[in-house]
């Protein structure tokens, strides 16, 4: 009898071998399909995969559906984990998907926010990112309880993804925070990005251990290099993927040789597995290999490394960015997994505090908005008593609509998150609305999208760092934005009790 994949992430030791196949665009009959499908046989049939991982339009690109591909392996008797993002279905739009995916017998999800739509038919397609990563991994735990009881539970095993191989401060600690909302949520299993840097690989380790997390199984991102690929990475073609130029200059240098590297990569990505097995982390997720030969001989070469080997192989594969930020001081990758608990290595406080607007608004705010003061109560007061309580008095909404469209570029959603970002908007300022933390595919610290500037997440990290109180950054998520408010006042919503706010603190419309 099989073991499913939580069976085996919960209740075995071995170390585990997952495989992405990455879908394609056509249907079933074209002949990239038919090869894909070929591959997915062979994965299905290979003792040494326990799972298959199957792509929901990667790069925001449109493609076939991941379950269309996934069905002769769930079918054969193989673990299938169904990658489930956020950027083309709303928040109905997914839960209807996760009952198909549980109804035709898919219990493995790995629940990210997704790329950025590319271009598709007809030019770019619009973008949804109604919920994000966090607020699906929410929901795919709530229907695990049968949303609140009213339905037949599903039996999902939650994956996420995190992604701590950032420059900056401002960008890998909000990292960490977002992870912990993950795993508070409902994620039962942890896949870092690719990586080619050991010690942030040993990082991730240490943080799970030091923060309560340490029982959440982490599987280690293996990616086969090619010089090709490695090129599309150093050009930053794909968000939240780092080839450094030294990393790059070496696989130039092996693209010169007889058998164009292919030898060096295999070694390569052999070695990071056993890294990762060194480290502690409970498997491997091998990407960018199309093929079952490749496979087995990166799995047969790692076979051949003796328990210690990992060791020396951490102190070779260090390919940080230029003064990368790390969150230990001292260098862990290579030390033992019971490695003692370390003082993390915060920078000073940043100089971008939000200046004297920053300052102006959290005063406003806490006047305003805080339960008990006289403006609280009051606003309270003439709300409830105006003609359309969500709109409030014609007055005071005016001014609300003026002044938040001068300062924040304010889009009137009516459940304002201006408070949980450091008073930065997620609507006007992040191509994802990204209501409860950073998603991976920031720059040096700058959208992936064009157009946006620095990352709010890590602006809003500087000026709480400035307040000394950076690890409150994600104290209130996880925020589901109500859409039913649109086009309301937001004030009106807060002080009469209508917005996320006070449904998460578990009150309600008074």
């Amino acid at each position: 009898m099989s073991c499913s994949l939580a069976d085996k992430l919960h209740e075995t030791t071995e170390f585990l071998v997952g495989v992405e196949l990455v879908s394609v665009r056509g249907s079933m009959a074209e002949s990239r399909a038919i090869k894909a499908r070929d591959f997915a046989a062979q994965l299905a049939a290979s003792t040494r995969v326990d799972w298959v991982s199957i792509t929901d339009n990667a790069g925001g690109n449109p493609q076939l559906a991941p379950q269309a591909l996934g069905k002769p392996i769930l079918y054969a008797g193989k673990e299938v984990v169904i990658h489930l993002t956020c950027k083309d279905l709303n928040r109905n739009g997914l839960e209807s998907a996760a009952w198909q995916l549980n109804s035709e017998g898919f219990h493995n999800v790995l629940a990210m926010t997704g790329d950025y739509p590319a271009v598709g038919s007809e030019g770019r397609a619009k973008p949804v990112f109604d919920i994000d990563s966090v607020g699906l991994i929410a929901l795919l735990q709530r229907m695990n309880s049968g949303l609140d009881g009213r339905y037949e539970p599903t039996g999902f095993c939650i994956g996420a993804v995190t992604s701590n191989c950032k420059r900056h401060e401002g960008e890998v600690v909000p990292q960490y925070l977002k992870l912990e909302q993950k795993v508070a949520s409902g994620a039962q299993f942890i896949i870092n990005q690719v990586s080619y840097d050991a010690r942030k690989a040993g990082e991730l380790r240490l943080y799970l251990d030091h923060h309560g997390m340490g029982a959440t199984p982490l599987i280690g991102n293996v990616f086969l290099l090619s010089p090709r690929r490695a090129r599309m990475f150093a050009a930053r073609q794909i968000p939240g993927v780092i080839v450094t130029g030294e990393l790059l200059a070496a696989c130039e240098r092996q693209a010169a040789s007889a058998d164009h590297g292919r030898a060096f990569f295999r070694e390569l990505a052999a070695k990071q597995l056993a890294i990762y097995r060194g480290l502690g982390y409970r498997g491997a997720y091998l990407g960018g290999i199309h093929d079952l030969e490749s496979i087995e001989a990166v799995l047969a070469l790692a076979a051949t490394f003796a328990p210690d080997d990992w060791r020396g192989f951490a102190g070779e594969l260090r390919y940080a960015q230029p003064e990368e930020f790390f969150y230990y001081e001292d260098d862990l990758s290579a030390g033992p997994v019971a490695a003692p608990r370390r003082t993390p290595h915060r920078l000073p406080s940043s100089s971008h505090g939000g200046g004297l607007g920053y300052a102006l608004a959290k005063w406003v705010h806490h006047l305003m908005f805080t339960p008990g003061h006289a403006l609280h109560d009051w606003g309270a007061r003439v709300s409830a008593a105006a003609r359309d309580p969500s709109q409030g008095p014609p007055v005071l909404r005016a001014i609300e609509h003026a002044s938040k469209t001068v300062l924040y570029g304010c889009k009137d959603c009516g459940d304002c998150s201006l408070p949980d970002i450091a008073f930065l908007c997620p609507e006007s300022r992040c191509a994802k609305n990204q209501r409860n933390g950073p998603c991976g595919g920031t720059r040096d610290g700058a959208c992936e999208v064009d157009g946006y500037g620095d990352c709010i997440w890590m602006r809003a990290y500087e000026r709480l760092k400035a307040d000394q109180r950076e690890d409150a950054l994600l104290a209130h998520a996880p925020v589901v934005q109500n859409q039913g408010l649109r086009g309301t006042s937001s004030w009106a919503n807060s002080w009469l009790g209508k917005d996320h706010a006070t449904r998460r603190n578990g009150g309600g419309a008074t």
